[in-house]
């Protein structure tokens, strides 16, 4: 006779603190359909975690720290089911996230590029060099120009 498989259950505080996703949130992606409904306690009716939703779950919030919109990680998540035919889609929807990312540290490049040099700049407005610091406004401006396209787009 085997020994019976002890499965442990989790509060939804508990899974908050396990997945680092704000209980707000949990409840959130269970509404919009994010992840499927999780069971309820027979006589208390609050949501009762499995191993298995923390996984779940872990994977959701490994997604969303990537800055994945929740359509994305909807899609992504019901093409797991789907198995080794998905893995086209798959690969589609984590390329453009992995794109939108190096957009988004190009936009920081940029942002912390500007501030050296209006660093730089004031430390030659501080060393009384003022050829220096008209030559790194005159590049602090034309940097700007380059971020306001970054904004637009």
């Amino acid at each position: 006779m085997s020994a019976p498989i002890i499965r442990h259950t989790y509060s939804i505080k508990e899974a908050a603190a396990l997945t680092g996703l704000p209980a707000s949130t949990l409840r959130y992606y269970e509404s919009i359909g994010v992840i499927t409904p999780i069971r309820r306690g027979a006589s208390s009716k609050h949501r009762v975690y499995t191993d298995d939703d923390l996984d779940l779950l872990t994977w959701v919030s490994c997604l969303s720290a990537t800055g994945m919109s929740v359509a994305d990680m909807r899609r992504y998540l019901a093409n797991g089911d789907l198995g080794p035919a998905a893995a086209p889609e798959q690969i589609a929807l984590l390329k453009a996230q992995q794109e939108q990312l190096e957009d988004e540290a190009r936009s920081i490049a940029l942002r912390k590029r500007y501030v050296a040099l209006k660093i730089d700049y004031w430390q030659a407005v501080h060393a009384g060099d003022g050829a220096k610091a008209e030559r790194l406004s005159d590049e602090a401006r034309t940097l700007a120009e380059d971020l306001k396209k970054t904004r637009k787009q």
